[in-house]
């Protein structure tokens, strides 16, 4: 087994560059997840490890672990710390990190079932909220996430950690815009959810094949999406603030969608 002391490996480089670089990592289709339950997480979703990174602290403290790991990598590299440390990217690092091929969940969106469930993401930008909506999405069994191509990077380190393993195991598609999916998708009864002049989230019943569409943070959704949508939903407020939070917003409807 390979013991990398330089930072200037090849494989270290390109790490650290699927670390920081979302162009890098839809060209090279692969991303990273670091930690010991992240990485065993995407073994035991079935997700596709190319590289296994530890260091020897790891290897002693999590070894067993790091065994069913190891053997399940096509590569493993055993890493100093001050090398780990450059390809880390939380403040306290486990020394487990794995290099992943982009995950292909496409086809699990080709049959829309009875009582199927989805949010839809229109130029959501941070990565916080897309990761806690990925893990509550999961945690309320949606059947999927869609995506704009202008979302944050679904693969950026702190969508994959903050969903807390979801990504490997939610179905998700990133689409052109989310007007093109409805209209390619006319069988989900689509519901944009805005602030105002809306139907009253509570008294809405979602018995349909449904998909709710949430928008950027500050913006909220385009015009020509609600437009498109066939229903308009707000969430009531008896409080001062004007709006809620995308994760939040995002989580009630996943709940009042389910329920």
């Amino acid at each position: 087994m390979l013991t990398i002391t330089s930072k200037d490996n090849a494989n270290i480089k390109n790490t650290v560059k699927l670390k920081n670089s979302s162009k890098f990592r839809k060209k090279s289709g692969a991303f990273i997840a670091e930690g010991v339950r992240l990485c065993m997480d995407a073994m035991y979703s079935g997700a596709k490890i190319e590289i296994l990174f530890a260091t020897e602290n790891a290897v002693q403290k999590y070894e067993q672990d790091f065994e069913k790991l190891s053997n399940y990598a096509d590569k493993t590299f055993i890493v100093t710390a001050p090398i780990f440390a450059i390809m880390s990217d939380t403040e306290t690092p486990q020394g487990f990190l794995c290099v992943i091929k982009a995950l292909d969940k496409i086809p699990e969106f080709d049959t829309i079932k009875r009582n199927s469930k989805f949010i839809a993401l229109e130029n959501l930008q941070d990565p916080s909220n897309l990761g806690t909506i990925l893990r509550t999405a999961e945690a309320f069994a949606l059947d999927g996430i869609v995506l704009s191509a202008d979302c944050c990077d679904i693969y950026s380190p702190k969508v994959v950690r903050g969903s807390m393993g979801a990504v490997f195991r939610i179905p998700f598609l990133i689409c052109n815009n989310i007007v093109d999916f409805l209209r390619e998708n006319q069988s989900l009864v689509s519901y944009a959810a805005v602030v105002s002049d809306a139907e009253n989230i509570t008294e809405v019943s979602f018995n349909n094949p449904s998909i709710a569409v949430i928008g950027n943070e500050g913006n909220g959704l385009r015009k020509e999406t609600i437009d498109y949508c066939n229903h308009r939903i707000t969430i009531p407020m008896s409080g001062k603030a004007e709006s809620l939070n995308a994760s939040t917003a995002a989580s009630i409807i996943m709940w009042e969608m389910v329920k």
